[in-house]
């Protein structure tokens, strides 16, 4: 018989995700804070809670997928929280990206209660949500995630287990400190090839036929071209998400030079209220320290 799964958090990354385990035919149970962003689910066949707890409650295997640490506590820790109503032998999967320390925190707390904890952060943006071709990094016993791969299966292509307890979340802090590093080369090289009086336009297609390629050129160099910032992750989140890559190397004492810059940077972003557009517009913030046109 199917897991009966519990879906918490229904924004553009969590929507798409729990439409998939539907599709699939697994019984879904739905809750999000905004309870009008369930409908469209419960016309498909989820069931609504009124809460986390009721949520935990009600199924084998309960998913989050909300926007910062401090909303994974109050959906799994808080009063009506995952944690008061989860059942021995169940499993709690938390897909946000947050702080690994209070990832093990809410493992340990889950435990207590005689359930297993997964943290399984995803990279894919928007798109690999919709397209269930997300990359998926999971930290938790072998065993949960064994159990649990067949749902991680309909929502994502890539997925590693990686480790114990916030390990997924850990290395989801390297995939974005990768990223941030990438998209500031990529930002700077154009700028600086618009100051330097060439086509940027011509330097990336020469750009992605050497070593210099990838996805963040690809993609994010032609939003750069175009100076097209409409959301698909927005600023705020991954000027969060770069905290979480600071705050993790403050906790093993590795400095993160460029990870450190690029968190600056996005605090510049934040500053200028960019918070709202999507993360490339870090290339705003590049082009305007270099005096070039944004």
């Amino acid at each position: 018989m199917a897991e009966r799964i519990g879906f918490i958090g229904l924004g553009i990354m969590g929507r798409p995700m729990a439409g998939h385990l539907l599709d699939a035919g697994y019984p879904v149970t739905v809750w999000n804070r905004t309870r009008s962003k369930t409908a469209p689910l419960v016309e498909r066949g989820a069931a609504a809670a009124a809460s986390p707890r009721d949520v935990a409650a009600a199924n084998d295997l309960t998913i989050t997928m909300v926007a910062d640490t401090p909303d994974v506590l109050d959906v799994v820790l808080g009063p009506e929280g995952v944690v008061h109503g989860v059942r021995p032998g169940s499993a709690v999967v938390d897909m946000s990206t947050i702080s690994p320390a209070a990832t093990r925190e809410i493992a340990r707390r889950l435990a207590e209660r005689g359930a297993e904890m997964l943290d399984a952060p995803v990279s894919g943006g928007e798109k690999g949500a919709i397209d269930a071709t997300l990359s998926i990094m999971v930290g938790g016993k072998p065993e949960v995630f064994e159990r649990v791969l067949p749902v991680f299966q309909k929502m994502g292509r890539q997925i590693t287990h990686l480790g114990e307890s916030g390990a997924g979340q850990v290395t989801k802090a390297c995939n974005q400190l990768v990223l941030a590093l990438t998209l500031l080369g990529v930002a700077e090289a154009l700028v600086l090839a618009r100051k330097a009086g060439v086509d940027p336009g011509k330097v990336r297609a020469a750009l992605l036929g050497g070593f210099a390629q990838s996805k963040v050129l690809e993609l994010h160099g032609q939003r750069m071209l175009d100076r097209n910032f409409a959301p698909g992750f927005r600023t705020r989140l991954y000027h969060k998400d770069m905290g979480i890559v600071t705050e993790t190397g403050r906790a093993v004492g590795m400095p993160l030079l460029g990870g450190s810059l690029a968190a600056q940077l996005y605090q510049i972003a934040m500053n200028q209220g960019l918070g709202e557009m999507d993360y490339s517009v870090l290339a705003r913030v590049v082009a305007g320290l270099g005096g070039a046109e944004s």
